[in-house]
């Protein structure tokens, strides 16, 4: 009763609401910067049973955000480091830790034993399958994704509502979306996104307001404008879904990305011989690069632009951080014009090591 007290006296919520959110089964997927406040705010509302999938290990760059660890968690697992965190904040409840990734082999029976799932992951491989696995065992699905300085939330499969697959039909193809290590995000922005689906899962248990289902409510953090868009449920999609139930646990979690870019680093281009560098980074995307030869078709203009491709010779495409330049890759793969590859490093260390090469030849 004292633990709980601010949540009794809400005549919205009162003793049987908060027995609602006793009873309640909630599957966490990931620990990391969204999962770190999902599980706080789930923990301390009293969720009766809260389990946590994460098969990664606590890293020092992760303390910049996932606020649930500290230096002496620095190795661990993280599902096991937020569970004895969370026991310490709450030990009425019942924490599983499940130290293992998530696999079409394991979502199945995992999802059967919750009552929601809640997706903390971050990349498009875990979030359709996330989706599926909710589909296919008609769990609510509470969603939320970040960007540098924005946020998305929420709500899949719940009361008949539409699913990610009919917001997201199609998956990027793989390394053409950079995840937080290679853009960066805001420190704070996963926990206001994560609290935002906290509340979600609230709402749901309880049944009070409007959760967002058919919404996808977008946050930037810069200026504090929220925008909600509207999301339409799509029947075809969701009956995809479920004509490959009984094949499910045999589909690989790499499937919905599988298209490989071929990537090389600048050290092993530069080494090549008859190679065309190509920089399809912007017109306006200075300083040029000048100590190469260069080709330079802006990504904007590259399918107008074939012309401007050697198809004799291998060919190089670097960008400013080589998300652009694995786009190219893919789109010239589609032209069937072969032999390219995305460079690892973006323009700056490029620039960077051919004037060290320079420095050396002179």
């Amino acid at each position: 009763m004292n633990r709980y007290s601010r949540h009794i006296i809400l005549s919205e919520i009162g003793q049987e609401g908060q027995d609602k959110i006793s009873k309640a089964k909630v599957l966490v997927i990931g620990a990391g910067g969204l999962g770190c406040p999902i599980l706080q705010y789930l923990t301390a509302a009293g969720i009766g049973t809260l389990g946590i999938v994460d098969f990664d290990v606590v890293e020092l760059s992760n303390l910049q955000r996932q606020v649930l660890f500290g230096t002496s968690s620095l190795g661990e697992n993280k599902a096991v480091a937020a569970k004895k965190r969370l026991e310490d904040l709450n030990n009425s409840i019942s924490i599983i830790s499940y130290p293992e990734k998530l696999t079409h082999k394991n979502a199945i029976e995992l999802f059967n034993q919750y009552d929601i799932i809640v997706d903390g992951s971050d990349n498009f491989a875990t979030r359709y399958l996330v989706n599926d696995a909710s589909v296919i065992t008609n769990k609510p699905l509470v969603f939320g994704s970040i960007y540098k300085f924005e946020g998305q939330v929420s709500v899949f499969n719940y009361n008949s509502g539409p699913s990610y697959r009919c917001l997201f039909p199609t998956p990027p193809e793989k390394g053409t979306v950079p995840n937080c290590s290679e853009i960066g995000v805001l420190g704070v922005l996963p926990g206001i996104i994560g609290t935002m689906q906290a509340n979600e899962v609230l709402k749901i248990i309880l049944g009070l307001g409007q959760p967002l289902s058919g919404k996808l409510l977008c946050y930037n953090a810069l200026n504090n404008q929220t925008i909600t868009l509207k999301i339409n449920r799509s029947t075809s999609e969701i009956e995809t879904v479920l004509s490959k139930k009984n094949s499910f646990h045999t589909q690989d979690i790499e499937e919905v990305c599988d298209i490989e870019i071929d990537t090389i680093s600048i050290t092993e281009a530069i080494n090549l011989k008859e190679i065309q560098i190509i920089d399809v980074r912007e017109t306006h995307e200075t300083p040029k690069i000048e100590s190469l030869d260069v080709t330079c078709i802006p990504l904007s203009v590259l399918e107008s632009q074939l012309e401007k491709i050697n198809p004799e010779k291998k060919k190089v495409i670097f960008c400013q951080s080589g998300i652009r330049s694995k786009k190219a890759v893919s789109m010239l793969k589609a032209f069937e014009i072969n032999n390219c590859y995305s460079v690892i490093e973006g323009a700056l260390e490029i620039d960077e090591f051919c004037q060290k090469a320079s420095r050396l030849t002179d």
